[in-house]
């Protein structure tokens, strides 16, 4: 475990240099084997839902799982080396990382953007595709953590300093909504920064400020916005009234969920997969694993989450500087965030946006992006000093 040492004058925190030996060493083995556990049952659980679109629309049942597959191999080339590089590096280049992915959201805007069901949220580089607002996440985690980093305790009480932290993760959300209209991403990236902010130690003023701006925000973009934000709204309170149109998926999602009691039908015996749940290996996963896991399966998934969490949480409270702690209480506050989200859009508990479940539901740009996050996070635990 690290030993946090604070300078007595300015009160920043001095940084552990000192190279570890081989008997000092730690790697966090049970994140890793967590990470490894949960990206294997994702396949199952994703060519279960994805086995009956992948065969009538593909012609081939493994269709999705194979294209998780090569994505996960696309991940692995920028994890592996991402967690024997010493993650300080990073703050070298936290500046470019963070321009790089604001301006990479522009892309969407030129010949390279491509339009996907209904949105124009994906830029394609040669043969690789990838949504710009996943490298967005990473670029407001590296930079936060930094500003964060160089700031001292008695710095984060002042309300302005924290403005002009949190501002970073305003401007990437802000070109999100407006270049894009991916007003879901633009609200996790937002509660990253508020996260990584509070558990940083920002005054309350700050955080009472967010609250009320964030409610004002929410409430200007879905009820006094866009008619069909407002229609979404309508659909959550009353979703039985829009049960033939903007309703169904909630339904149908819904159905599932009831139909499979306690412990489910069976793996890979869903009949709401059949056509009738739309998304149903993507945002709506969820649904068809309580359907053929039942309660019991569905809870086991969140108890996983809660473990690989957990380990996050242990990580960045020994992480050897204040700069890899607040790396990886950003990527856990990504994936905590995500995870919520997701499943209380399935379960109908807040109004339907489009949240994938992190290393589950098919997406290949969230799925690489998360790896090489994941990478940062065991980047980190190498660096944290064995007790012996």
């Amino acid at each position: 475990m690290a030993v946090r040492e604070y300078d007595p004058v300015t009160g920043e925190e001095i940084e552990q240099n000192r190279k570890l030996s081989g008997k000092e060493k730690y790697f966090d083995y049970s994140l890793l084997f967590g990470w490894i556990f949960i990206m294997l049952l994702g396949y199952v659980l994703l060519y279960s839902a994805s086995s009956f679109v992948g065969l009538s629309a593909n012609g081939d049942a493994a269709f999705y799982v194979k294209k998780q597959v090569r994505a996960t191999l696309i991940g692995l080339c920028g994890m592996i080396p991402v967690i024997f590089i010493d993650y300080r590096l990073w703050r070298g280049l936290d500046k470019l990382i963070y321009i790089g992915a604001v301006l990479s959201v522009f892309l969407v805007k030129t010949p390279l953007g491509i339009s996907s069901h209904g949105a124009k949220r994906w830029v394609a580089l040669g043969p690789l595709q990838f949504q710009p607002a996943e490298a967005v996440k990473i670029g407001v985690i590296v930079i936060t953590a930094y500003m964060i980093s160089k700031c001292s305790r008695t710095a984060l009480s002042n309300w302005m300093t924290c403005w002009q932290i949190y501002a970073l993760s305003v401007i990437g959300a802000g070109a999100i909504v407006v270049l894009t209209s991916n007003l879901s991403s633009a609200l996790i990236i937002l509660g990253i920064g508020v996260v990584m902010l509070i558990i940083a130690g920002a005054c309350k003023e700050f955080v009472l400020s967010v609250m009320a701006i964030g409610a004002g925000g929410i409430f200007l973009i879905t009820v006094a916005g866009e008619a069909f934000r407002m229609s979404r709204v309508m659909v959550w309170l009353h979703p039985e009234e829009y049960s033939a149109s903007g309703g169904y998926q909630v339904m149908q999602g819904l159905y599932a969920i009831g139909s499979g009691g306690i412990f489910g039908k069976g793996l890979g015996n869903s009949a709401q997969k059949l056509g009738f749940v739309p998304e149903a290996n993507n945002d709506m996963i969820f649904s068809i694993i309580c359907e053929e896991l039942g309660i019991f399966g569905a809870a086991c998934i969140m108890l996983i989450f809660i473990f690989i969490i957990r380990r996050m949480r242990v990580i960045a409270s020994n992480a050897a500087d204040l700069y890899g702690s607040m790396l990886v209480v950003g990527v856990m506050a990504q994936i905590s965030i995500q995870v919520v989200l997701n499943i209380a859009v399935v379960t109908n508990s807040m109004p339907n946006t489009g949240v994938s479940l992190p290393f589950i539901s098919f997406g290949g740009t969230s799925l690489a992006f998360l790896m090489v996050e994941m990478g940062m996070v065991l980047s980190v635990s190498r660096r944290i000093r064995r007790i012996r």
